[in-house]
């Protein structure tokens, strides 16, 4: 290995701390069955040698040849520690030493190491188990040249035709039942992984179809809010934020667990003030936890750990959504503790507690405990999207519970970090920012672009709102746009139009109740920020004036832009 091998990714090798990969385990896991079998065949030949039953010649050569072996074979596990992935050379030359080495040890010692031609099946099918059939080929005809090179070099082999010429056919029959099992294990994968990717789309699009009236009702009933109601209204009204907010945490887990099956999620990790972000999560769960009668409580703290902001609130979001649910007139306390360098995130109650038959599957997809007759609300994602981003961004979840005296689930491992963390707070005397700008409004949705405006003209914002791209552009300080909209391009194309008609680079926000990492693939500019439907408006107001705060003071229009035609960016794939 080079010079250039830091310290930190040797550790990392040595301790095996690394993202989960098939390619990896597998030849990871060929590596260290080969260092198991040296040293096992070292020590049958030590057994040999010592008993006098190989002959002082060829005991030497084992001498020789076993700690150079032993020597490459430990190499070779380094290398696919530290440098992972498929390596088709170092896969091969792994192949012929297996082989070769084999052979030369079944020639010099004769009889007495017969039973190591047994290893020549686990070889040749443990290549292509962990390969492919390509390679289960072409370990057989190692195999087939192995016994061809025994039969003519080794006085043993030779006499034991029979012998032979069954290992010949056993080295044939076992890797074509083989091939044949693969094909089939092939197939069947095939199948599962189509079946699973159509899940997901539908679940994505039904997702997709179903929070835009989800969206519009939640803007409207927040306006209805400030409308001078009746004590009696405003209870109703209540209610109904009761069940969109229910609603709504059923369709973003819907869309978190396509979005991870789909394969598309990338962790970004950056530094995270953890205190806003748990402060955030608890406020979002105060009326769910006083409508249980929780009293929901969290411990500040001022560290910066380093993870994807976005994956670790879905993660901390999902934890105490359940205590809210399965601990109903209890304690919830919220924080973390410190280890070294990470820190764990802790999520306890005192409630009822999960017996222990079902803790095993609480990570497994839809499986929910029902306690007591309760008809709890859910579907029985949260923990298994937890479960899964967790391993994503490689830190642990544990669950500790006992029934009839609470649950307590950490997330384990989160690295602290020494950098800044970017503000994740405005302050108020800011928000006036938002009296008397100009905001066009595109959105195709009828409902949905009516809940918007009356949202944002109560914020003193000027809404210009339209259904589709208007002509001409007029003046604006700020643009919102569906991602979806009818027409040769969409809201990334929109803005982009707009941005050319005005000759300044407007802010803008894109709103899409898809997968915000799909939506990102088909955006040209990867700084306009997403907000996903449905939402509260509070996201939508703390972004609207993030983007006012971070625009040019200097005048509406901002810095020019060049004038040139921008691509249309056409509806498809994310739409």
């Amino acid at each position: 290995m080079g010079f250039g091998v830091s310290f930190t990714r040797i550790r990392r090798a040595i301790s095996g701390t690394r993202q989960p990969d098939s390619n990896y385990d597998a030849e990871a896991g060929q590596s260290l069955v080969r260092v198991v079998l040296t040293l096992v065949a070292a020590l049958y030949a030590l057994a040999g040698s010592l008993s006098g039953l190989i002959e002082d010649w060829a005991d030497r050569a084992f001498q020789i040849y076993s700690p150079i072996y032993m020597l490459i074979t430990c190499l070779l596990f380094a290398a696919v520690r530290l440098w992972p992935g498929v390596n088709h050379p170092r896969r091969i030359f792994a192949l012929l030493l297996d082989f070769s080495s084999l052979t030369l040890l079944m020639a010099l010692g004769g009889a007495f190491m017969a039973p190591v031609a047994s290893l020549l099946l686990w070889i040749t099918v443990g290549f292509g188990m962990r390969y492919g059939v390509r390679y289960l080929a072409g370990a057989t005809v190692a195999a087939l040249v192995s016994l061809a090179v025994l039969g003519i070099v080794s006085p043993f082999w030779a006499g034991q035709p029979y012998v032979l010429a069954t290992m010949v056919l056993t080295s044939l029959i076992v890797p074509f039942y083989a091939s044949l099992l693969l094909a089939d294990t092939h197939e069947a994968y095939c199948a599962a992984d189509t079946a699973n990717l159509a899940k997901s789309r539908f679940l994505a699009q039904a997702s997709h179809d179903l929070r835009q009236p989800i969206h519009a009702i939640g803007l409207l009933t927040n306006c209805l809010r400030d409308a001078g109601l009746h004590p009696t209204e405003r209870e109703m009204v209540d209610n109904i934020e009761h069940s969109l907010h229910t609603v709504r945490r059923m369709f973003r887990s819907l869309l978190d667990s396509a979005t991870l099956d789909s394969g598309k999620v990338v962790p970004r990790p950056q530094a995270v003030a953890l205190g806003p972000l748990i402060c955030d999560v608890v406020t979002q769960n105060k009326e769910p936890a006083r409508r249980a009668g929780i009293q929901l409580r969290f411990v500040e703290t001022g560290l910066i750990v380093r993870a994807d902001p976005g994956l670790l609130a879905v993660m901390l979001q999902n934890l105490v959504s359940n205590a809210v649910k399965y601990a109903p007139k209890a304690k919830v306390l919220v924080g973390c503790r410190r280890r070294g360098k990470t820190i764990s995130i802790v999520v306890i109650d005192n409630g009822i507690g999960i017996a222990a038959e079902h803790q095993p599957h609480l990570f497994d997809e839809f499986y929910r405990v029902q306690h007591l007759g309760r008809n709890v609300e859910g579907m029985g994602l949260g923990l298994a999207i937890v479960h899964r981003m967790a391993r994503l961004i490689g830190i642990g979840v544990e669950l500790r519970s006992s029934l009839g005296r609470g649950t307590c689930v950490t997330l384990t491992g989160v690295p602290v970090t020494d950098l800044p963390a970017p503000p994740t707070t405005i302050s108020t005397a800011s928000q006036s920012l938002l009296h008397g700008m100009q905001v066009l409004l595109i959105e195709d949705d009828p409902a949905v672009l009516l809940s918007t405006k009356m949202l944002i003209e109560r914020w003193g914002c000027e809404v210009l709102a339209y259904a589709e791209m208007p002509s001409p552009v007029p003046q604006c300080d700020m643009v919102i746009a569906d991602f979806d909209l009818d027409g040769p391009m969409n809201g990334g194309g929109a803005i982009a139009a707009v941005r050319l008609a005005l000759g300044a680079a407007v802010s803008a926000i894109i709103i899409t109740a898809h997968d915000e990492s799909r939506v990102r693939e088909k955006l040209d500019d990867a700084q306009l920020p997403i907000l996903p439907k449905p939402m509260r408006p509070a996201e939508l107001r703390a972004l609207m004036l993030s983007q006012k705060m971070q625009s040019c003071p200097k005048g509406r229009a901002g810095p020019r832009m060049p004038q040139q035609q921008p691509a249309l960016v056409r509806q498809g794939g994310a739409k």
